[in-house]
């Protein structure tokens, strides 16, 4: 069963998709979606805030949180991620491939490219990017935050910051950025983002970077960052972006051992 692993890896993370992109009614609009009760008709008209928090929308992602957190001390869950090791690493050893550090950026880069290309989203430019921005910094601190404390070994023994997987957070924190900007244009092009990031986070765990367990969590975390960046987003603009105006926003990231601050500025 553990030889079926990568295949199965795959399969698992687009389900994480395919359960979470849409929840249908009867007339074809989903129910749930984030992006109707925080979609801006005009930029210049306020911006209604959803009092009612979409505790649906923590579903999948703190399942996929919680299965991370749990076998940091769960012995079975740990005889999983050495016998997956064991069958991607040890049984078949290989030269490590580094596209990984680039792939996880993919699917936000391709939401400016359709962009670029004519093929409007669910945002302009000035909010889609300080969404992703505020998804970033959710993600960020609290990948740095969760490594900080739980120090737990890399599988090549290389450092003790393994749990989450940053590179797998920022890649389905990306991929569901992408999913919610261009889900109405077509849904293939959320599957590819989550493709995508299912891809990222297979290649920490062939390049022995990263247990399966530091994975899951990695997506669970990079999902609810970029929901959550959605539902505030409202918040945030009110507060902080003028219209007319210049607007500036700073957000905190965290990549690889390295904490900076990325500034978005709108003319």
């Amino acid at each position: 069963m553990i030889k079926l692993f990568p295949g199965f890896l795959a399969v698992m993370l687009l389900m994480v998709f395919t359960v979470s992109a849409q929840s249908f009614d009867t007339t074809g609009i989903p129910r749930s979606s984030l992006s109707d009760s925080l979609r801006v008709v005009n930029i210049n008209s306020p911006v209604a805030v959803k009092k009612a928090f979409p505790v649906g929308m923590l579903l999948i992602p703190a399942t996929l949180i919680t299965y991370g957190i749990t076998s940091v001390g769960n012995k079975e869950l740990k005889s999983i991620n050495k016998e997956i090791r064991e069958e991607i690493w040890e049984e078949q050893p290989h030269k490590l491939i580094h596209i990984d550090n680039y792939l996880q950026w993919a699917p936000a880069a391709a939401v400016y490219g359709l962009n670029a290309l004519g093929i409007k989203g669910e945002h302009n430019l000035r909010d889609r990017t300080i969404i992703y921005g505020l998804s970033t910094a959710i993600m960020g601190t609290t990948v740095y935050a969760t490594k900080s404390f739980s120090k737990q070994w890399r599988p090549d023994e290389s450092d003790r910051s393994s749990f989450p997987s940053g590179h797998t957070a920022t890649a389905f924190a990306a991929a569901e950025f992408l999913r919610k900007e261009y889900w109405k244009v077509s849904p293939w092009y959320g599957v590819a983002g989550y493709a995508v990031a299912a891809t990222t986070g297979y290649l920490r765990m062939y390049n022995n970077k990263h247990w399966l367990s530091d994975v899951v969590a990695g997506a669970g975390i990079g999902i609810l960052s970029t929901d959550l960046a959605y539902y505030l987003y409202p918040t945030v603009k009110r507060l902080f972006v003028k219209e007319k105006k210049g607007a500036t926003m700073a957000a905190p990231f965290y990549q690889q051992g390295v904490v900076g601050l990325s500034l978005v500025h709108s003319f």
